[in-house]
């Protein structure tokens, strides 16, 4: 097989995966514009007979989605940035600091990534329910703002900077912080854009912990305000895949905001498969 053949195969497969990974977002968006009728006949049809762009006033007025999505935006947003500080905060030190024990409190550390997040549910929200934070917004971002791939994921990147450049700084006069601020992490962007990028669309949908920790509008989050408006208003599909709709959205254009910084952080950060 010669290589113009494989590399044909190659793009031909990366597209029929692409296609078929498509399909059930192309399929929402057009039952999202059905009428009530169509979207509930027994043999559904698809491809609307007429669009009803009212259909997005319709899914605002049946539940709060402009505030759920806020909400989003603070919970996703809140974790993203505090596990990005303490995850590069712990990743330095594993890196370059040396102290007793660091190899093995490293493979501990990396130890919890096998325990399934579902084990630790009870004991994160008994937890939290002794401290009070029962459907507030400490209670809801806390629990979420430390994790081992975080720190995983920018040590390897640290590891790969020359220390070269931390030695010329610290003999200019810059402390250890200081190194760390204005050397290590803005040769770190990549990386730490990468983190953020997984960590924001991971909590933006984020289901299981919103659901038992949020009791109100003032922290519901979108994915649990989709669960509120099935259980409210039924199987209304194509309010409800409109509704789905705009919570993806934003996730859409985050990626391609971030499509460069994304894909420089995996292929420099070791998760490329080098």
């Amino acid at each position: 097989m010669t290589t113009e053949i494989r590399q044909k195969l190659v793009v031909f497969t990366c597209f029929l995966v692409t296609a078929i990974t498509l399909i059930p977002v192309v399929m929402m968006v057009l039952v999202a514009f059905q009428s009530d009728a169509e979207s509930m006949a027994a043999k559904p049809s698809f491809w609307p007979s007429s669009w009803h762009p009212e259909n997005l006033t319709r899914a605002f007025d049946l539940v709060p989605l402009g505030k759920y999505l806020l909400n989003t935006v603070y919970f996703a947003g809140g974790t993203t940035i505090l596990e990005t500080v303490t995850a590069a905060l712990a990743a330095y030190a594993f890196a370059r600091l040396n102290f007793p024990g660091r190899s093995w409190l490293f493979g501990i550390y990396l130890a919890t990534l096998m325990i399934p997040s579902q084990v630790t549910l009870i004991p994160q929200f008994v937890l939290v329910a002794k401290l009070h934070g029962i459907d507030t917004w400490p209670g809801m971002i806390l629990p979420h703002a430390f994790t081992a791939i975080g720190v995983f994921l920018l040590r390897q990147f640290f590891l790969g900077i020359p220390r070269d450049y931390e030695e010329a700084a610290r003999l200019d006069g810059a402390n250890r912080w200081q190194a760390f601020v204005r050397v290590i992490v803005p040769l770190a962007v990549p990386a730490i854009a990468t983190l953020a990028v997984f960590k924001f669309i991971g909590q933006w949908n984020n289901l299981l912990w919103p659901l038992i920790i949020s009791n109100s509008d003032a922290t519901r989050t979108a994915s649990v305000g989709l669960q509120v408006f099935q259980d409210t208003n039924g199987t209304q599909w194509n309010l409800l895949l409109m509704a789905a709709t705009v919570t993806t959205i934003p996730l859409i254009v985050l990626f391609f905001l971030t499509q460069r910084w994304f894909v420089r952080g995996i292929t420099m950060s070791g998760l490329g498969g080098r």
